[in-house]
Protein backbone atom coordinates (compact mmCIF):
# COMPACT_ATOMS: atom_id res chain seq x y z
CA UNK A 1 0.00 0.00 0.00
CA UNK A 2 3.10 2.21 -0.23
CA UNK A 3 3.46 2.52 -3.73
CA UNK A 4 -0.08 3.38 -4.58
CA UNK A 5 1.08 6.84 -6.19
CA UNK A 6 2.96 4.74 -8.65
CA UNK A 7 0.01 3.26 -10.04
CA UNK A 8 -1.54 4.28 -13.55
CA UNK A 9 -5.05 6.11 -13.35
CA UNK A 10 -6.69 2.68 -15.30
CA UNK A 11 -4.67 0.59 -12.43
CA UNK A 12 -6.16 2.48 -9.49
CA UNK A 13 -9.54 2.14 -11.07
CA UNK A 14 -9.26 -1.35 -11.44
CA UNK A 15 -7.57 -1.62 -8.07
CA UNK A 16 -10.78 0.48 -6.74
CA UNK A 17 -13.17 -1.69 -8.61
CA UNK A 18 -11.75 -4.95 -7.30
CA UNK A 19 -11.67 -3.64 -3.83
CA UNK A 20 -7.35 -4.38 -3.48
CA UNK A 21 -7.79 -1.20 -1.68
CA UNK A 22 -10.38 1.58 -0.91
CA UNK A 23 -10.76 5.31 -1.87
CA UNK A 24 -10.33 6.38 1.49
CA UNK A 25 -7.15 4.44 1.96
CA UNK A 26 -6.32 5.90 -1.29
CA UNK A 27 -7.05 9.34 -0.14
CA UNK A 28 -5.70 9.24 3.05
CA UNK A 29 -2.24 7.65 1.38
CA UNK A 30 -1.95 10.98 -1.22
CA UNK A 31 -2.96 13.28 2.12
CA UNK A 32 -0.02 11.82 4.07
CA UNK A 33 2.49 12.32 0.91
CA UNK A 34 1.34 16.27 0.92
CA UNK A 35 1.41 16.43 4.14
CA UNK A 36 5.42 15.33 3.76
CA UNK A 37 6.74 16.27 0.55
CA UNK A 38 4.60 19.64 -0.38
CA UNK A 39 6.48 21.99 2.38
CA UNK A 40 9.16 21.04 -0.22
CA UNK A 41 7.47 21.57 -3.45
CA UNK A 42 4.55 23.99 -2.28
CA UNK A 43 2.56 22.76 -5.01
CA UNK A 44 -0.61 23.56 -2.82
CA UNK A 45 -2.67 26.10 -2.11
CA UNK A 46 -5.60 24.87 -0.11
CA UNK A 47 -5.82 21.00 0.82
CA UNK A 48 -9.65 19.69 1.38
CA UNK A 49 -8.37 17.13 3.92
CA UNK A 50 -12.12 16.67 5.16
CA UNK A 51 -13.95 17.14 1.96
CA UNK A 52 -11.38 14.33 0.52
CA UNK A 53 -12.02 11.67 3.10
CA UNK A 54 -15.90 12.66 2.96
CA UNK A 55 -15.81 12.63 -0.97
CA UNK A 56 -13.92 9.09 -0.78
CA UNK A 57 -16.17 7.28 1.62
CA UNK A 58 -19.25 8.38 -0.79
CA UNK A 59 -17.45 6.84 -3.27
CA UNK A 60 -16.60 3.47 -1.77
CA UNK A 61 -20.49 3.31 -1.24
CA UNK A 62 -20.95 4.32 -4.90
CA UNK A 63 -17.93 1.45 -5.80
CA UNK A 64 -19.55 -1.57 -3.49
CA UNK A 65 -22.81 -0.98 -5.95
CA UNK A 66 -20.98 -2.18 -8.46
CA UNK A 67 -22.78 0.94 -10.87
CA UNK A 68 -19.30 3.10 -10.36
CA UNK A 69 -17.57 5.53 -13.48
CA UNK A 70 -14.64 4.40 -14.17
CA UNK A 71 -13.13 7.31 -12.08
CA UNK A 72 -15.17 7.16 -9.37
CA UNK A 73 -13.04 7.05 -6.26
CA UNK A 74 -9.55 8.71 -7.63
CA UNK A 75 -7.89 11.55 -6.16
CA UNK A 76 -7.41 14.63 -8.20
CA UNK A 77 -6.01 18.18 -7.60
CA UNK A 78 -7.89 21.72 -9.22
CA UNK A 79 -5.57 24.37 -10.55
CA UNK A 80 -6.82 27.50 -7.85
CA UNK A 81 -8.68 28.82 -10.71
CA UNK A 82 -11.66 26.71 -11.02
CA UNK A 83 -14.52 27.94 -8.86
CA UNK A 84 -14.95 25.60 -6.14
CA UNK A 85 -18.31 25.69 -3.79
CA UNK A 86 -17.62 26.11 -0.14
CA UNK A 87 -13.54 26.23 -0.69
CA UNK A 88 -11.58 29.51 -1.48
CA UNK A 89 -10.85 29.90 -5.00
CA UNK A 90 -8.02 32.67 -5.38
CA UNK A 91 -6.23 32.60 -8.94
CA UNK A 92 -3.41 32.97 -7.04
CA UNK A 93 -4.04 36.39 -6.20
CA UNK A 94 -4.21 38.36 -3.09
CA UNK A 95 -7.72 39.91 -4.70
CA UNK A 96 -9.11 37.13 -3.88
CA UNK A 97 -7.77 35.62 -1.25
CA UNK A 98 -10.79 36.32 1.01
CA UNK A 99 -13.28 34.97 -2.04
CA UNK A 100 -14.92 31.22 -1.45
CA UNK A 101 -16.57 30.32 -4.42
CA UNK A 102 -20.90 29.75 -3.99
CA UNK A 103 -21.07 27.28 -6.74
CA UNK A 104 -18.62 25.01 -8.60
CA UNK A 105 -17.37 25.50 -12.23
CA UNK A 106 -18.54 22.83 -14.55
CA UNK A 107 -15.41 21.00 -14.58
CA UNK A 108 -14.87 20.55 -11.40
CA UNK A 109 -19.17 19.99 -11.03
CA UNK A 110 -18.42 16.87 -13.42
CA UNK A 111 -15.27 15.80 -11.66
CA UNK A 112 -18.18 15.08 -9.00
CA UNK A 113 -20.38 13.48 -10.86
CA UNK A 114 -18.11 10.91 -12.04
CA UNK A 115 -16.88 10.46 -7.91
CA UNK A 116 -13.41 11.75 -8.25
CA UNK A 117 -12.11 13.23 -4.82
CA UNK A 118 -10.91 16.57 -4.88
CA UNK A 119 -7.65 16.36 -2.84
CA UNK A 120 -6.91 21.05 -2.91
CA UNK A 121 -6.63 23.57 -5.16
CA UNK A 122 -3.02 23.85 -6.41
CA UNK A 123 -1.06 27.15 -7.25
CA UNK A 124 -0.53 29.27 -10.53
CA UNK A 125 0.57 32.45 -11.78
CA UNK A 126 -1.88 35.14 -10.61
CA UNK A 127 -5.28 35.31 -12.61
CA UNK A 128 -3.04 32.83 -14.82
CA UNK A 129 -0.42 35.37 -16.04
CA UNK A 130 2.95 34.57 -16.44
CA UNK A 131 5.26 31.39 -17.32
CA UNK A 132 6.77 30.37 -14.15
CA UNK A 133 4.18 30.33 -10.81
CA UNK A 134 6.61 33.08 -9.35
CA UNK A 135 3.60 35.48 -10.02
CA UNK A 136 1.67 33.61 -7.51
CA UNK A 137 0.28 35.97 -3.89
CA UNK A 138 1.48 32.54 -2.35
CA UNK A 139 4.71 32.50 -3.13
CA UNK A 140 6.77 30.19 -5.84
CA UNK A 141 5.58 26.77 -6.55
CA UNK A 142 9.55 24.42 -7.12
CA UNK A 143 9.56 21.62 -9.99
CA UNK A 144 9.76 18.58 -8.42
CA UNK A 145 13.03 17.27 -10.65
CA UNK A 146 15.44 20.35 -9.28
CA UNK A 147 13.48 22.11 -6.25
CA UNK A 148 15.71 26.14 -7.47
CA UNK A 149 13.66 25.14 -10.82
CA UNK A 150 10.48 26.60 -11.71
CA UNK A 151 8.03 24.34 -12.60
CA UNK A 152 6.24 26.64 -15.17
CA UNK A 153 3.19 28.12 -15.57
CA UNK A 154 0.52 29.13 -15.29
CA UNK A 155 -0.23 25.57 -14.20
CA UNK A 156 2.57 25.15 -12.88
CA UNK A 157 1.28 23.68 -9.38
CA UNK A 158 -0.81 21.18 -11.11
CA UNK A 159 2.48 19.91 -13.10
CA UNK A 160 4.04 19.89 -9.73
CA UNK A 161 1.39 18.08 -7.33
CA UNK A 162 1.63 15.12 -10.89
CA UNK A 163 5.01 15.66 -11.06
CA UNK A 164 5.83 15.21 -7.33
CA UNK A 165 3.17 12.50 -6.82
CA UNK A 166 0.80 14.44 -4.92
CA UNK A 167 -2.01 13.95 -7.01
CA UNK A 168 -2.45 11.18 -9.88
CA UNK A 169 -4.14 13.89 -12.19
CA UNK A 170 -4.86 17.67 -12.61
CA UNK A 171 -7.00 20.24 -14.02
CA UNK A 172 -4.84 23.01 -15.68
CA UNK A 173 -5.75 25.87 -18.06
CA UNK A 174 -4.30 26.83 -21.25
CA UNK A 175 -4.05 30.87 -22.52
CA UNK A 176 -1.07 30.70 -24.41
CA UNK A 177 0.56 27.51 -23.03
CA UNK A 178 -0.19 27.57 -19.61
CA UNK A 179 -0.79 23.67 -19.86
CA UNK A 180 1.87 22.47 -22.28
CA UNK A 181 5.02 24.29 -20.81
CA UNK A 182 4.37 23.25 -17.63
CA UNK A 183 4.04 19.46 -18.39
CA UNK A 184 7.53 19.95 -20.64
CA UNK A 185 9.02 21.69 -17.51
CA UNK A 186 8.19 18.94 -15.23
CA UNK A 187 7.88 15.90 -17.22
CA UNK A 188 4.22 15.22 -17.81
CA UNK A 189 1.68 14.85 -20.62
CA UNK A 190 -0.79 17.78 -21.15
CA UNK A 191 -3.58 18.31 -22.97
CA UNK A 192 -5.10 21.44 -24.53
CA UNK A 193 -8.27 21.04 -26.47
CA UNK A 194 -9.90 22.57 -29.09
CA UNK A 195 -11.29 26.33 -27.90
CA UNK A 196 -14.75 25.17 -26.90
CA UNK A 197 -14.21 21.46 -26.26
CA UNK A 198 -13.76 21.90 -22.37
CA UNK A 199 -16.75 24.52 -21.04
CA UNK A 200 -14.88 27.84 -19.22
CA UNK A 201 -18.09 28.16 -16.79
CA UNK A 202 -17.02 29.23 -13.01
CA UNK A 203 -12.76 29.20 -15.00
CA UNK A 204 -12.03 32.48 -14.17
CA UNK A 205 -11.28 34.54 -17.44
CA UNK A 206 -8.09 36.10 -17.90
CA UNK A 207 -8.62 36.50 -21.92
CA UNK A 208 -11.94 34.17 -22.72
CA UNK A 209 -11.19 34.05 -26.80
CA UNK A 210 -7.99 32.15 -25.85
CA UNK A 211 -8.86 30.15 -22.37
CA UNK A 212 -9.33 26.65 -21.96
CA UNK A 213 -9.24 23.69 -19.77
CA UNK A 214 -7.57 20.09 -19.79
CA UNK A 215 -5.83 17.59 -18.25
CA UNK A 216 -2.47 17.17 -16.55
CA UNK A 217 -0.85 13.59 -15.96
CA UNK A 218 1.89 10.99 -16.43
CA UNK A 219 0.74 9.81 -19.67
CA UNK A 220 -1.61 10.41 -22.59
CA UNK A 221 -3.77 7.40 -21.25
CA UNK A 222 -4.23 8.72 -17.94
CA UNK A 223 -5.42 12.38 -19.56
CA UNK A 224 -7.81 10.47 -21.86
CA UNK A 225 -9.82 9.11 -18.38
CA UNK A 226 -9.91 13.11 -17.48
CA UNK A 227 -10.88 14.21 -20.89
CA UNK A 228 -13.78 11.58 -20.58
CA UNK A 229 -15.33 13.84 -17.78
CA UNK A 230 -14.37 17.24 -18.48
CA UNK A 231 -15.30 17.61 -22.51
CA UNK A 232 -18.77 18.27 -23.78
CA UNK A 233 -21.21 20.74 -24.52
CA UNK A 234 -21.91 23.11 -21.46
CA UNK A 235 -25.14 25.27 -22.36
CA UNK A 236 -23.96 27.66 -19.24
CA UNK A 237 -20.81 28.58 -21.55
CA UNK A 238 -21.43 30.55 -24.60
CA UNK A 239 -18.24 29.35 -26.80
CA UNK A 240 -18.79 26.13 -25.79
CA UNK A 241 -19.32 24.11 -28.97
CA UNK A 242 -22.40 21.64 -29.13
CA UNK A 243 -20.18 18.65 -30.71
CA UNK A 244 -20.42 14.83 -30.08
CA UNK A 245 -17.32 14.10 -27.65
CA UNK A 246 -15.31 11.02 -28.54
CA UNK A 247 -14.55 8.21 -26.01
CA UNK A 248 -10.97 9.35 -25.48
CA UNK A 249 -9.79 6.00 -23.66
CA UNK A 250 -11.32 3.54 -26.35
CA UNK A 251 -9.65 5.54 -29.30
CA UNK A 252 -5.70 5.38 -27.63
CA UNK A 253 -5.20 2.76 -30.61
CA UNK A 254 -7.52 4.74 -32.95
CA UNK A 255 -5.04 6.39 -35.28
CA UNK A 256 -2.30 4.70 -36.56
CA UNK A 257 1.31 5.95 -36.34
CA UNK A 258 1.94 4.03 -40.09
CA UNK A 259 1.47 6.42 -42.66
CA UNK A 260 0.87 9.56 -40.24
CA UNK A 261 2.18 12.70 -41.98
CA UNK A 262 3.92 14.97 -39.48
CA UNK A 263 4.62 18.34 -40.38
CA UNK A 264 8.34 20.13 -39.63
CA UNK A 265 7.79 23.68 -39.85
CA UNK A 266 11.39 24.71 -40.35
CA UNK A 267 10.92 27.65 -38.93
CA UNK A 268 10.31 26.41 -35.27
CA UNK A 269 13.46 24.87 -35.73
CA UNK A 270 15.60 27.73 -36.28
CA UNK A 271 14.40 30.19 -33.46
CA UNK A 272 17.30 32.12 -32.38
CA UNK A 273 17.08 30.92 -28.65
CA UNK A 274 16.24 27.32 -29.19
CA UNK A 275 18.07 25.13 -26.62
CA UNK A 276 20.56 22.43 -28.00
CA UNK A 277 19.60 20.45 -25.92
CA UNK A 278 15.99 20.86 -26.31
CA UNK A 279 16.25 20.67 -30.44
CA UNK A 280 18.43 17.16 -30.00
CA UNK A 281 15.22 15.53 -28.06
CA UNK A 282 12.86 16.62 -29.82
CA UNK A 283 14.64 15.41 -33.04
CA UNK A 284 15.34 12.16 -31.57
CA UNK A 285 11.61 11.96 -30.51
CA UNK A 286 10.42 12.87 -34.15
CA UNK A 287 13.21 9.81 -35.09
CA UNK A 288 11.33 7.73 -33.25
CA UNK A 289 7.77 8.27 -34.42
CA UNK A 290 9.57 7.74 -38.25
CA UNK A 291 10.18 4.18 -36.95
CA UNK A 292 7.08 3.49 -36.31
CA UNK A 293 5.91 4.82 -39.36
CA UNK A 294 5.53 8.26 -39.72
CA UNK A 295 6.73 10.54 -42.17
CA UNK A 296 8.03 13.63 -41.57
CA UNK A 297 7.30 16.48 -43.74
CA UNK A 298 8.99 19.75 -44.08
CA UNK A 299 6.42 22.31 -44.02
CA UNK A 300 6.09 26.55 -43.57
CA UNK A 301 4.18 28.59 -40.97
CA UNK A 302 5.54 31.90 -42.01
CA UNK A 303 3.88 33.73 -39.55
CA UNK A 304 6.09 32.42 -36.86
CA UNK A 305 7.42 35.97 -36.10
CA UNK A 306 3.88 37.64 -35.70
CA UNK A 307 2.73 34.91 -32.70
CA UNK A 308 3.96 36.65 -29.62
CA UNK A 309 3.10 40.31 -30.73
CA UNK A 310 -0.40 39.24 -31.60
CA UNK A 311 -0.88 37.40 -28.36
CA UNK A 312 0.61 40.02 -25.74
CA UNK A 313 -2.25 42.30 -27.46
CA UNK A 314 -5.20 40.28 -27.59
CA UNK A 315 -4.70 38.50 -24.63
CA UNK A 316 -4.20 41.87 -22.41
CA UNK A 317 -7.07 43.86 -24.11
CA UNK A 318 -9.17 40.88 -22.93
CA UNK A 319 -7.54 40.94 -19.45
CA UNK A 320 -8.02 44.57 -18.88
CA UNK A 321 -11.54 43.86 -19.67
CA UNK A 322 -12.78 40.96 -17.60
CA UNK A 323 -10.65 42.23 -14.95
CA UNK A 324 -12.03 45.64 -14.51
CA UNK A 325 -14.37 43.60 -12.57
CA UNK A 326 -12.57 43.56 -9.21
CA UNK A 327 -13.16 46.99 -8.24
CA UNK A 328 -13.15 46.23 -4.21
CA UNK A 329 -16.96 46.75 -4.09
CA UNK A 330 -18.65 43.50 -4.86
CA UNK A 331 -16.12 40.73 -3.69
CA UNK A 332 -12.47 40.03 -3.56
CA UNK A 333 -10.31 42.63 -1.77
CA UNK A 334 -10.91 45.83 -0.59
CA UNK A 335 -8.69 48.71 0.74
CA UNK A 336 -9.08 50.08 3.85
CA UNK A 337 -10.73 53.29 4.71
CA UNK A 338 -10.77 54.74 0.85
CA UNK A 339 -11.37 58.55 1.00
CA UNK A 340 -14.07 58.10 -1.81
CA UNK A 341 -14.85 55.78 -4.86
CA UNK A 342 -12.14 56.87 -7.02
CA UNK A 343 -9.74 56.20 -4.14
CA UNK A 344 -11.76 52.95 -3.48
CA UNK A 345 -10.97 51.47 -6.87
CA UNK A 346 -7.28 53.19 -7.21
CA UNK A 347 -5.68 51.62 -4.05
CA UNK A 348 -8.29 48.03 -4.05
CA UNK A 349 -6.46 47.18 -7.51
CA UNK A 350 -2.81 48.31 -6.98
CA UNK A 351 -2.62 46.91 -3.86
CA UNK A 352 -4.68 43.54 -4.80
CA UNK A 353 -3.14 43.02 -8.61
CA UNK A 354 0.44 41.99 -8.63
CA UNK A 355 3.09 43.58 -10.83
CA UNK A 356 2.69 41.41 -13.97
CA UNK A 357 -1.34 41.61 -13.57
CA UNK A 358 -0.97 45.50 -13.27
CA UNK A 359 1.61 45.35 -16.17
CA UNK A 360 -0.79 43.38 -18.89
CA UNK A 361 -4.03 45.28 -17.91
CA UNK A 362 -1.96 48.65 -18.53
CA UNK A 363 -0.82 46.87 -22.10
CA UNK A 364 -4.56 46.09 -22.47
CA UNK A 365 -6.06 49.24 -21.74
CA UNK A 366 -3.38 51.46 -24.10
CA UNK A 367 -4.12 48.76 -26.63
CA UNK A 368 -8.73 49.18 -26.24
CA UNK A 369 -7.86 53.13 -26.19
CA UNK A 370 -9.48 55.54 -28.45
CA UNK A 371 -7.18 56.43 -31.03
CA UNK A 372 -4.96 53.03 -30.77
CA UNK A 373 -7.78 50.86 -30.77
CA UNK A 374 -7.45 50.31 -34.51
CA UNK A 375 -3.89 50.44 -34.65
CA UNK A 376 -3.05 47.72 -31.94
CA UNK A 377 -6.77 45.73 -31.18
CA UNK A 378 -8.15 45.73 -34.43
CA UNK A 379 -4.63 45.19 -36.41
CA UNK A 380 -4.09 42.17 -34.34
CA UNK A 381 -7.40 40.15 -34.68
CA UNK A 382 -6.32 40.67 -38.39
CA UNK A 383 -3.21 39.27 -37.95
CA UNK A 384 -4.60 36.65 -35.80
CA UNK A 385 -6.96 35.34 -38.37
CA UNK A 386 -3.73 34.82 -40.86
CA UNK A 387 -2.13 32.67 -38.20
CA UNK A 388 -5.12 30.58 -38.33
CA UNK A 389 -5.05 30.18 -41.92
CA UNK A 390 -1.43 29.55 -42.15
CA UNK A 391 -2.25 26.63 -39.84
CA UNK A 392 -5.24 25.28 -42.11
CA UNK A 393 -3.16 25.65 -44.73
CA UNK A 394 -0.54 23.27 -43.32
CA UNK A 395 -3.01 20.91 -42.28
CA UNK A 396 -3.95 20.46 -46.44
CA UNK A 397 -1.18 18.41 -46.80
CA UNK A 398 0.50 16.89 -42.90
CA UNK A 399 -2.18 15.46 -40.11
CA UNK A 400 -0.11 17.07 -36.89
CA UNK A 401 2.20 19.44 -36.76
CA UNK A 402 5.37 18.68 -34.24
CA UNK A 403 7.59 21.82 -32.29
CA UNK A 404 8.96 21.92 -29.19
CA UNK A 405 6.87 22.92 -26.55
CA UNK A 406 9.02 25.23 -25.19
CA UNK A 407 12.82 26.76 -26.41
CA UNK A 408 14.45 25.88 -22.92
CA UNK A 409 14.53 23.36 -19.79
CA UNK A 410 12.99 24.97 -16.83
CA UNK A 411 14.27 28.42 -15.55
CA UNK A 412 16.05 28.98 -12.34
CA UNK A 413 13.69 30.43 -9.62
CA UNK A 414 14.50 33.74 -9.47
CA UNK A 415 15.88 33.99 -12.86
CA UNK A 416 14.52 37.38 -13.04
CA UNK A 417 14.04 36.76 -16.81
CA UNK A 418 12.62 40.49 -18.54
CA UNK A 419 9.34 40.60 -19.63
CA UNK A 420 10.55 40.48 -23.10
CA UNK A 421 12.86 37.41 -22.38
CA UNK A 422 9.67 35.72 -20.39
CA UNK A 423 7.12 36.26 -23.49
CA UNK A 424 9.40 35.08 -26.38
CA UNK A 425 9.71 31.65 -23.77
CA UNK A 426 6.29 31.04 -25.39
CA UNK A 427 6.71 31.36 -28.67
CA UNK A 428 5.96 27.69 -29.39
CA UNK A 429 2.55 27.29 -27.64
CA UNK A 430 1.13 30.83 -27.92
CA UNK A 431 -0.30 30.03 -32.09
CA UNK A 432 -2.10 26.93 -30.91
CA UNK A 433 -4.60 29.60 -28.78
CA UNK A 434 -4.65 32.39 -31.31
CA UNK A 435 -6.27 29.88 -33.90
CA UNK A 436 -8.05 27.92 -30.97
CA UNK A 437 -6.10 24.53 -32.06
CA UNK A 438 -5.43 21.56 -29.48
CA UNK A 439 -2.22 20.51 -28.23
CA UNK A 440 -0.33 18.30 -26.88
CA UNK A 441 3.03 17.75 -24.60
CA UNK A 442 4.90 14.18 -24.28
CA UNK A 443 7.78 14.14 -22.34
CA UNK A 444 10.76 12.75 -24.54
CA UNK A 445 14.00 13.00 -22.32
CA UNK A 446 16.32 15.41 -20.82
CA UNK A 447 19.11 18.00 -21.10
CA UNK A 448 22.07 18.23 -19.63
CA UNK A 449 21.49 18.79 -16.51
CA UNK A 450 18.73 16.15 -15.85
CA UNK A 451 15.93 18.39 -16.55
CA UNK A 452 12.77 17.15 -18.54
CA UNK A 453 12.31 18.24 -22.21
CA UNK A 454 8.82 18.08 -24.06
CA UNK A 455 7.64 17.09 -27.59
CA UNK A 456 4.51 19.22 -28.66
CA UNK A 457 1.79 17.77 -31.16
CA UNK A 458 -0.54 19.96 -32.70
CA UNK A 459 -3.77 18.72 -34.49
CA UNK A 460 -6.22 20.34 -36.52
CA UNK A 461 -9.68 21.14 -34.94
CA UNK A 462 -11.25 18.59 -32.58
CA UNK A 463 -8.54 16.13 -33.08
CA UNK A 464 -8.09 15.70 -29.46
CA UNK A 465 -8.48 11.89 -29.96
CA UNK A 466 -5.55 11.36 -32.57
CA UNK A 467 -3.62 13.13 -30.48
CA UNK A 468 -3.44 11.28 -27.37
CA UNK A 469 -3.72 8.36 -29.70
CA UNK A 470 -0.22 9.16 -31.19
CA UNK A 471 1.46 9.91 -27.79
CA UNK A 472 -0.07 6.88 -26.34
CA UNK A 473 1.78 4.73 -28.73
CA UNK A 474 4.59 6.71 -28.60
CA UNK A 475 4.84 5.54 -24.54
CA UNK A 476 4.52 2.16 -25.19
CA UNK A 477 7.47 2.07 -27.22
CA UNK A 478 9.65 5.08 -25.16
CA UNK A 479 9.71 5.09 -21.11
CA UNK A 480 10.15 9.07 -20.88
CA UNK A 481 6.91 9.30 -19.21
CA UNK A 482 7.61 6.85 -16.57
CA UNK A 483 10.42 8.27 -15.41
CA UNK A 484 10.19 9.98 -11.69
CA UNK A 485 12.13 12.57 -9.79
CA UNK A 486 14.13 11.85 -6.76
CA UNK A 487 11.39 13.72 -4.56
CA UNK A 488 8.32 11.71 -5.89
CA UNK A 489 9.99 8.36 -4.88
CA UNK A 490 10.52 9.63 -1.48
CA UNK A 491 7.49 7.56 0.81
CA UNK A 492 5.82 9.58 3.49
Amino acid sequence: MTDLHRLSIRELSEGLKQAQFSSRELAEHYLKRIAHIDPKVKSYVTVTAEQALAEADAADAVLKSGNAHALAGIPLAHKDIFCTQGIKTTAGSKMLDNFISPYDATVVAKAKAAGLVTLGKVNMDEFAMGSTSENSYFGATSNPWALDRVPGGSSGGSAAAVAADLAPIATGTDTGGSIRQPASFCGLTGLKPTYGRVSRFGMIAYASSLDQGGPMARSAEDCAYLMNVIAGHDAKDSTSINKEVDDYVANLNGTAVKGLRIGIPKQYFNVAGLDADVKARVEESLKKLEEMGATLVEIDLNMTEAYVPTYYLIAPAEASSNLSRYDGVRYGYRCENPKDILDLYKRSRSEGFGAEVQRRILIGTYALSAGYYDAYYVKAQKVRRLIQQDFLKAFENVDVIAAPSAPTTAYKIGANLSPTEMYLGDIYTLAVNLAGLPAINAPVGFDQDSLPVGLQLIGNYWSESQLLSIVHQYQQHTDWHTKRAAIAEENA
